[in-house]
């Protein structure tokens, strides 16, 4: 039976409630940025992830660069960052003219390696340039061990930027992701766990530093009857509208996790019987949200990451490979990387010459699921993969 519905890595799903906070602000005439809905959002989220003070705004690379911003971070400083994230991670670093150097990921948990991170803050403590900062991120959902990592900065005094873009619901130990840093950061971008089409959100226990973030955010507007800007600001608030959206998706956020889980331990369960294949490390240290399914290919085997990704494309399903570590980009060669195990070789770079991020969208069926998996075993076979005998259903494609 030929099936050419789209699956996609992960769309947005709607949880039903969107659309009446919608429906608030445009009875009520709050279609510009911030409004009631902006407000009941920054409280909602801190009140479920549990910090003090938010500040909604247009995107999770905005919340980055108004934490650099006010941690005084500027031309020739130096900020740490892991290397196996998305750009903008980093990007915000080069915004405020700092200089980046990039911490390679551990086997554990992919995320940054508190090994690379200690030799990084000896050999810059020597040189008497220690970082202003440190963004973390925790990748793909799953938050990095950050008990060996914030003793490591309180030890240097440097501060922890959270990048938790990526993993909103997650925790560690059960604190929540994106709280443990002085600055956390979260992404509402249109293929994260819950969405607000565009943007992100800053959050702290630091409540002057969230009020500054708010009026930088909002072009740095004094207060005066004329337009009066004694500092440099940014157009960088939330929408009311937008923020209904948030309102809504936040609703069904413990659900989201929950099906991505599912979707997690499918492809676990089913790709076990291919020796080849090993799905991403879950941490013992906390639970993630499962944002995307990631799957890492023995370095011998006969299928590569392309091979799986162009396969999928035939059938019209999307799926990606891992990031690219910053330190292989173009944009960044020439910055300073440290490796996990102090050697020329990378984790990082290994699990992105091995890794596929496959579909993980919420809305997909099992049966979804299972056309996925049905595809891959096919792939595998075709390839002459030797091993315990893989079940391929040949109604499903």
């Amino acid at each position: 039976m030929s099936n050419n519905k789209k699956l996609y890595l992960a769309s947005p799903h709607m949880g039903g409630m969107e659309a009446q906070f919608i429906k608030e602000a445009f009875d009520t005439n709050w279609i510009a940025p911030l409004g009631p809905n902006v407000d009941a959002f920054e409280r909602e989220v801190a009140e479920t992830v549990g910090v003090k003070a938010t500040a909604a705004l247009s995107s999770g690379t905005a919340a980055i660069h108004m934490a650099l911003k006010v941690l005084g971070i500027g031309r020739g400083d130096i900020v740490f960052c892991s290397s196996l994230t998305f750009a903008a991670s980093c990007n915000p670093i080069i915004y405020e003219g700092a200089e980046p150097v990039f911490i390679d990921s551990e086997p554990e948990t992919w995320n940054m390696s508190p090994n690379a991170l200690e030799r990084a803050m000896e050999d810059y403590s020597r040189e008497g340039r220690l970082p202003k900062a440190v963004i973390v991120v925790n990748l793909y959902g799953q938050s990095a061990d950050m008990d060996p990592i914030a003793d490591i900065c309180k030890r240097y005094k440097v501060p922890i930027i959270e990048d938790a873009a990526e993993s909103l619901g997650a925790d560690y130990k059960g604190i929540k992701s994106g709280t443990i840093g002085d600055f956390g950061i979260y992404s509402f971008n249109g293929n994260k766990i819950i969405t607000t089409s565009g943007g992100g959100m800053l959050v702290s226990n630091n409540e002057e530093a969230i009020k500054k973030v708010k009026f930088w955010a909002t072009q740095s507007r004094d207060a005066a009857r004329h337009y009066q800007h004694s500092e440099l600001g940014y157009n960088y608030r939330l929408s009311n509208i937008l923020a209904g959206i948030g309102r809504g998706q936040l609703r069904v956020l413990v659900q989201r996790i929950a099906e991505k889980k599912n979707i997690y331990e499918t492809y676990k369960k089913e790709f076990n019987k291919i020796k080849d294949i090993e799905m991403m490390p879950i941490s013992n240290n906390g639970q993630p949200n499962y944002w995307l399914s990631v799957i890492t290919l023995n370095k011998d085997s006969n299928v590569k990451p392309i091979d799986i990704i162009l396969e999928l494309e035939k059938y019209n399903i999307e799926s990606r490979p891992v990031w690219k570590p910053m330190h292989l980009q173009p944009m960044f060669i020439g910055y300073s990387f440290y490796t996990h195990h102090g050697l020329e070789n990378s984790v990082s770079e290994d699990i992105f010459n091995r890794g596929v991020c496959l579909p993980s969208d919420t809305k997909m069926t099992e049966e979804d699921i299972y056309r996925v998996i049905n595809i891959i075993n096919k792939l595998f076979i075709l390839k002459g993969f030797e091993g315990e005998k893989i079940h391929v259903d040949e109604k499903v494609s």
